[in-house]
């Protein structure tokens, strides 16, 4: 039995899939599964499926360096329209979205009340692999080989058969939260 980081509540009226070591970039894994976060199942697929055709983009948030801005990263309201069309985690994506269909289905689950209640990516153990470099006369041939180790990741999705319910909250619950974390804060300043 797989280990996953995300447990539902009720373990029947949901699916999960996992990948591990894929051969992707993790950063781009990363930024493709916060874009379906939250979305229903099939929103999810078709998104992906504009991504690969190059119809809609990817927003990039936390890794933007180098990455250009594009007119639709308007459309996604991305920061600075900062957006990418990264095919490769996006077909990995869709994958796994599959294979959780797939699970549900499986399960007796309706596939039109699923949508994607948590997908995270985190960075697998890198594999290492070798390429040749430039040799000079003073170089020992044993030294011509370099190793490289690049970045791959860990995906996982989980899908909950109910839509977004809202939190039932006391009115003051909240407030009396922030208090206590105050208090908690000033106490530990020895003032």
């Amino acid at each position: 039995m797989p280990k996953y980081s995300y447990e539902p509540d009720s373990a029947i009226e949901s699916a999960k899939a996992r990948g591990s070591s894929l051969r992707a970039h993790f950063k781009h894994c990363r930024e493709v599964t916060t874009c379906i976060k939250g979305m229903k199942l099939a929103k999810a697929k078709s998104y992906l499926e504009d991504v690969l055709q190059f119809k809609q983009a990817v927003t990039f948030t936390k890794f933007t360096g180098g990455v250009g801005r594009h007119a639709q990263g308007k459309l996604r309201n991305a920061p600075g329209s900062k957006c990418r069309w990264p095919v490769k985690a996006t077909g990995m994506v869709l994958d796994l979205l599959k294979n959780a269909e797939a699970n549900a289905e499986m399960k007796g689950l309706d596939a039109d009340d699923l949508f994607v209640k948590h997908a995270m990516c985190n960075r697998a153990q890198p594999q290492r692999r070798r390429t040749y470099r430039a040799h000079g006369a003073s170089v020992a041939p044993s030294r011509r080989l370099s190793v490289v180790l690049p970045s791959h990741c860990r995906l996982s999705l989980a899908h909950p058969c109910r839509s977004h319910q809202p939190l039932h909250v006391a009115p003051g619950a909240h407030r009396d939260h922030l208090v206590q974390a105050r208090s908690a804060g000033q106490e530990g300043r020895g003032g």
